[in-house]
């Protein structure tokens, strides 16, 4: 009877903790487990040689390749000069090029090149990989409920520094 007792007051416990969550706790919560996921991630591309960060390069390269500096800034939603360490660290590994634009010889380009262009399927299987670990015991139904709500929260903070 004791047990039965004890896992009752284990039971009130987790809703009383999970009860007591409120918006207050989206920021902690959402950065945390994005930084959980991005570790994961991290380690999952480190073995073909990529650093945090460098996997949205390729991949907005492999999408549209030949963007300049700039424009890949404000795609990924990093300040320049954060983008061109990031290039230059990049082209130093092989990963990818600049070039003079053949239009504009003022503007610079960047390329993926070979080894970048190898590296796009790696980059695939790992975000896949970290998907599936991150979403380990939810259902599918549970999985897609998070992303609308997570992308609701995102429009959400959009909007708001769009009237700010």
């Amino acid at each position: 009877m004791s047990k039965k007792k004890g896992e009752k007051k284990l039971k009130l416990g987790k809703k009383k903790e999970s009860g007591s969550l409120s918006a207050v706790d989206l920021g902690p919560v959402i950065t945390q487990t994005a930084r959980s996921l991005r570790t994961a991630l991290s380690r999952s591309l480190a073995e073909s040689g990529l650093y945090a960060g460098q996997d949205g390069v390729i991949q907005m390269l492999a999408e549209e390749d030949g963007m300049t500096p700039g424009q890949l800034a404000v795609r990924l939603g990093v300040k320049a000069p954060t983008m061109t360490r990031t290039i230059g660290r990049m082209e130093a590994q092989g990963f990818l090029e600049r070039r003079a634009d053949g239009a504009d010889g003022r503007l610079t380009k960047v390329h993926l090149t070979e080894a970048g262009r190898q590296s796009v399927e790696q980059i695939g299987r790992s975000v896949s990989q970290c998907g599936a670990l991150a979403a380990q015991g939810l259902s599918d139904k549970e999985v897609r409920t998070l992303l609308k709500l997570l992308k609701a929260v995102d429009q959400n903070l959009h909007s708001a520094q769009e009237e700010g």
